[in-house]
């Protein structure tokens, strides 16, 4: 096995790219330690996608350093796509295929030794075996994204960087993927993952917020709803839309949000966003009780005050 063992899985510092002038990912910095899951999170056009990019040697930084897998990002790209599987936004495999076949064309290209029985090995541990003749362009978005799965497993790599690996596929299917990624992980695999999805999110041992290019936040789930601060109140009653356009933009009012069938509010100061809330009872007629605050609300409040990076 090639790396240093003894290293965190990923560990960089200060990575920073542009394109045409603007200036994607900015002074990020991660550690990752072996084994555990991390999810990466972030608005679209955050600069996820590049990160990722880059720590599996598909991109060089303009500056910056580190390693993946204790091996130099600049110098060592090539060893470390070799021990990296990649599962990228979009189904990338061949359509007119056969899962055996496309299977057996990605074990050809890593050039894994006893390609057929690693083929069958991969096939049954991700539930394909009873299709393993049927067309990749035939499966369904559940489907696909195991055979994806399948695909970047089949080298028996360290590393998985998973980009919105499941965008699109129903909540079983959701489901099932994450209880497998755990399986690895609880085998020793580390996990890089970027969701939209909160759920998926609390599943990861720790995470970072992304948002246009800058690290804004980063730890385990409690301790990032902790260090927010934020309280939060669950609105109800006949006019809600109304009574958010009136609450947003209110002295301490950090948080307007739709959330089912109720409106929820919130803010760091407790005192602001209850006096904000005062004057609606009358005028619309609405009630509200203190909610705990999760991740989503935490993660909607860093979006609003982070400016976008598009025209920098």
């Amino acid at each position: 096995m090639n790396g240093n063992v003894a290293a965190p899985a990923i560990d960089v510092r200060g990575l920073t790219k542009s394109f045409d002038g603007r200036r994607v990912v900015d002074d990020f910095s991660m550690r990752v330690d072996r084994g555990r899951i991390y999810g990466f999170l972030g608005p679209n056009g955050s600069g996820k996608t590049t990160t990722i990019r880059m720590l599996c040697g598909l991109l060089t930084p303009d500056a910056g350093e580190g390693t993946c897998l204790g091996l130099d990002l600049r110098t060592q790209a090539q060893a470390i796509k070799r021990q990296v599987g990649y599962m990228t936004q979009r189904f990338s495999l061949y359509e007119d295929l056969s899962i055996e076949e496309n299977l057996d064309f990605i074990a050809h290209v890593y050039q894994v030794p006893e390609r057929a029985q690693r083929v069958d090995q991969t096939l049954d541990s991700l539930g394909l075996t009873g299709r393993r003749k049927q067309p990749a362009g035939s499966l369904s978005g559940g489907w696909k994204q195991r055979l994806a799965l399948a695909a970047c497993l089949i080298h028996d790599p360290q590393l998985l960087l998973l980009d919105e690996p499941t965008a699109g596929v129903d909540p079983k299917a959701r489901r099932d993927f994450w209880d497998h990624i755990h399986e690895l992980a609880a085998g020793g695999m580390t996990v890089l993952v970027s969701t939209h999805y909160m759920d998926e999110a609390e599943r990861c041992h720790a995470l970072a917020y992304i948002a246009y290019g800058k690290l804004v936040t980063r730890g385990t789930a409690a301790e990032i709803i902790s260090e927010a601060g934020l309280t939060v109140f669950s609105i109800r009653g006949e006019d809600l839309t109304a009574a958010a356009a009136d609450l947003r933009g209110m002295p301490g009012v950090e948080l307007v949000i739709p959330f089912g069938t109720a409106l929820h509010a919130g803010g760091t100061d407790r005192a602001a966003v209850e006096r904000a809330m005062g004057p609606l009872h009358e005028k619309y007629g609405i009630t509200w009780t203190a909610v705990p605050t999760n991740l989503e609300h935490v993660f909607i409040r860093l979006m609003d005050r982070t400016p976008d990076n598009f025209s920098a």
